[in-house]
């Protein structure tokens, strides 16, 4: 058996997310298992880092997918890619070790809300930015991103109650902006459902 490692791409747009659903066909893990089973002849499974919901982008995202033999140079993104429709890529394929799991093994991931404060929103970077119409204390909002960084339990920041636990910790929130455009930048073990829009949502509040 080899496991590969893959680093995808995708703008989620069009998409529900990345975990594959029975109600629907619009998923990235869907549409990537699809392309790499016709290539290689049989029904392919691939984990992801973590499940994105639906609209979001990804720059970077880890997946892995364990074959019964090598493939050769370029199957993933060369053949596979060719076979994908062209917001979902393929970016890097490797060889790793057996047992290298891409929810189990990673060590953090890092999300990113890029907000546009302007009074129209942009016309050329509207699918990849809210559009909040409202000046913000930047200052406040990185004294409140403070409070929320470390070890804490965030139940109140997620939608979703069934979690066996809601503890997480988040290394660093960064925020950051210029010229009608804000970044906010959060990196951390891992993020509940929801999580991170909830937390955007409340320091869009404090710098309100």
């Amino acid at each position: 058996m080899r496991t590969y490692k893959l680093t995808t791409a995708y703008d989620g747009t069009r998409y529900q997310g990345w975990q594959r659903q029975s109600s629907t066909d619009r998923t990235i893990q869907g549409i990537l298992e699809q392309a790499i089973s016709a290539q290689i002849g049989f029904r392919a499974e691939i984990d992801g880092s973590g499940r994105t919901d639906a609209g979001v982008h990804a720059s970077g995202q880890t997946a892995s997918i364990v074959l019964p033999g090598e493939v050769e140079a370029g199957f993933f993104t060369e053949r596979v890619n060719a076979a994908l429709p062209p917001d979902i890529r393929i970016l890097d394929a490797c060889l790793v070790r057996n047992g290298f799991h891409a929810r189990k093994s990673a060590v953090g991931k890092v999300y990113e809300y890029c907000v546009d404060t302007g009074e129209k929103p942009d016309v050329f970077t509207r699918r990849y930015t809210y559009h909040f119409p409202h000046r913000l204390d930047l200052e406040a909002m990185r004294k409140a991103a403070g409070y929320l960084t470390g070890y804490h339990e965030f139940a109140a920041y997620t939608d979703k109650k069934e979690d066996i636990s809601t503890n997480r910790t988040i290394y660093a929130i960064i925020v950051s902006g210029q010229g009608g455009r804000v970044q906010i930048k959060y990196d951390g073990t891992g993020f509940l459902y929801h999580m991170v829009r909830i937390l955007t949502g409340t320091l869009l509040e404090v710098g309100t």
